[in-house]
């Protein structure tokens, strides 16, 4: 199990403190309506260039510098964006040559912060609006304040609506014979919530090895990550995808034969964390960019890119589900973040 080391250096108020103070402090006194607090909410003062790492579509990344520059006109962000796998094999490459580049990290699932956290890469977050998420979705706020959600991303089952007629429901209709040869999935060396769905398979007692040794009988094809999958369903190259629900919701939009079900033995779902690195060269704007994030403006942003967001006052993309009404897997992420390197490494050798 990953151990997180204490940096004193770094020991500032976690998120959970924060959110705590900030639920606390309420609107009696005037607290939340004070110039400090405007300022904050605002990102005022936050100057200098900021690099930020993610594995965020390019068109929605950039939607997001152009939508925080609004608001922080004087911050330069310059944008690395690669698959979280390549993201790590980066990091790691710099962390061996003289310290990690990038200030901000917003990535797909929260076992990748989890080992940041305990190799203490990454700094104890300074935002004030953690205590307006969502408290009913387990693990969006980091309980030491290195990391935070920033978008509820599940993975579903999509089809091509011209080519399957009896669209799977579930995961362990999956496994069906009448579903061999017509499945897409992502790649979980390159795609971190793919990592992630392969661990989670494994981790819940209906499912485990065997469903995942009958899913790959079905003799699945491997793409590199989410886009492809949603892309080879519309296109009916592939009748049936494993795909994160965005991805389909859009390509539908726009006009794609493609629909989607949530399944209903379990749905499971990454969080988008971001961090701010120990080394970054810009905290003051690393932390202005991550409140940004999970303002009411940034998840209303987030809603509007299709996402799921982690308030409840931001609304919901059109067609999407209420988090409610969506029976989500909530694994122990501790055990997760552990077991998902040995996860990957059992699907390529069930994938042989």
């Amino acid at each position: 199990m990953l151990h997180r080391t204490k940096y004193p250096a770094l020991a500032v108020v976690s998120l959970a403190s924060l959110a705590l103070l900030t639920a606390c402090s309420g609107s009696a006194d005037g607290a939340e309506n004070s110039p400090a607090a405007t300022a904050s909410s605002t990102g005022a003062g936050a100057t200098g260039t900021l690099t930020v790492y993610t594995s965020e579509p390019q068109a929605k990344i950039d939607e997001l510098v152009a939508a925080y520059n609004k608001v922080n006109p004087e911050v330069s962000v310059e944008v690395f964006r690669a698959g979280t796998g390549e993201l790590k094999t980066r990091i790691a490459t710099e962390k061996e040559t003289g310290g990690i580049q990038a200030d901000v990290i917003l990535a797909a699932d929260v076992p990748t912060f989890e080992a940041y956290a305990a190799e203490g890469d990454l700094q104890v977050l300074d935002i004030d609006n953690a205590g307006e998420l969502n408290q009913e979705i387990d693990g969006l706020v980091d309980a030491e304040g290195y990391y935070v959600g920033t978008r509820i991303i599940p993975t579903v089952i999509a089809y091509n609506t011209t080519l399957v007629d009896s669209a799977p429901e579930s995961w362990a209709e999956l496994t069906n014979a009448e579903y061999k040869g017509l499945i897409a999935m992502p790649n979980p060396d390159v795609s971190g919530a793919a990592a992630f769905n392969t661990t989670v398979w494994l981790e819940t007692p209906a499912l485990g090895e065997n469903w995942l040794k009958n899913l790959i009988s079905n003799e699945p094809t491997v793409l590199e990550s989410n886009g492809p999958v949603g892309q080879a369903v519309a296109a009916g190259t592939s009748g049936i995808g494993i795909v994160v629900d965005y991805v389909a919701r859009e390509l539908a939009a726009k006009g794609s034969p493609i629909s989607l079900n949530y399944p209903s033995d379990g749905v499971p779902y990454v969080s988008q964390p971001a961090g701010v690195f120990t080394d970054s060269k810009n905290p003051d704007a690393a932390n202005e960019f991550v409140e940004f994030l999970v303002s009411k403006e940034g998840q209303e942003l987030a809603v509007a890119q299709s996402y799921l967001p982690v308030r409840d006052d931001a609304g919901v993309p059109e067609g999407a589900p209420e988090l409610a009404d969506l029976q989500l897997l909530n694994p122990d992420l501790a055990v997760i973040a552990e077991k998902q390197a040995g996860a990957v490494a059992k699907f390529n050798e069930l994938l042989k």
